[in-house]
């Protein structure tokens, strides 16, 4: 078994989306001066790698903190877009892992985009799904959907409605996945957002594991 971690370093100056302020790690105590180490952290819940619940954009939605722990893990299957010119998945660039995602409880988005990350082509013109692509994956079943970019929805458009068709069936997102790289197409996912009353989204730490 090898286990492959897909999670960002949370750090101050890291990339954050376009708007929001990014985390302030601010040392309270010393070993020094108190006998201790201890740090205040002020950051948003959608800071580096992190789940979106549908009460993200939902007024009223679920809440991460309202999902079953087991909801976090599970089969999964790698769809590598890495090496295409796409900016929109289409439904019938899907058809290749139709099989496995029939058998999987996660799917999760390859763009190549994490090369990216710390440079402002990390924001713009990633590959993202189509809103009927979207569809017929919440029709396979899938409890979540993960990405290696800022979104699952394309930058340009602040309508955001691939969020929303995920977020009408119930289900959750994970955005700015890493080191996707050295995941195979299908493995298990653990992906585990911090427990955070009524939470919109949060911090997560996710982990691929290969047998």
């Amino acid at each position: 078994m090898k286990l492959i971690d897909l999670t960002h370093l949370i750090e101050p100056g890291m990339p954050v989306f376009p708007g929001t302020e990014p985390p302030i790690l601010m040392g309270a105590n010393t070993v020094e001066r108190n006998g201790f180490a201890e740090k205040k952290l002020t950051l948003y819940s959608h800071t580096g790698t992190h789940m979106d619940a549908p009460a993200h954009m939902q007024a009223g939605g679920k809440t991460l903190d309202s999902y079953a722990v087991a909801d976090f893990f599970g089969p999964a299957v790698l769809a590598d877009f890495s090496r295409t010119s796409l900016q929109t998945i289409e439904l019938e660039h899907l058809a290749p892992y139709e099989n496995a995602l029939r058998q999987a409880q996660f799917l999760i988005l390859r763009t190549g985009w994490e090369r990216h990350w710390g440079k402002p082509e990390y924001f713009a013109q990633f590959p993202a799904l189509s809103p009927e692509a979207a569809a017929h994956v919440i029709g396979l079943g899938i409890k979540g959907v993960g990405v290696d970019a800022i979104s699952i929805d394309r930058m340009e458009d602040n309508h955001f409605p691939v969020h929303h068709l995920f977020f009408n069936a119930g289900m959750f997102i994970i955005e700015n996945l890493t080191h996707l790289e050295q995941v195979t197409t299908q493995f298990t996912l653990g992906c585990f957002p911090m427990l955070i009353k009524d939470a919109d989204g949060a911090p997560a730490r996710a982990v691929a594991i290969l047998d």
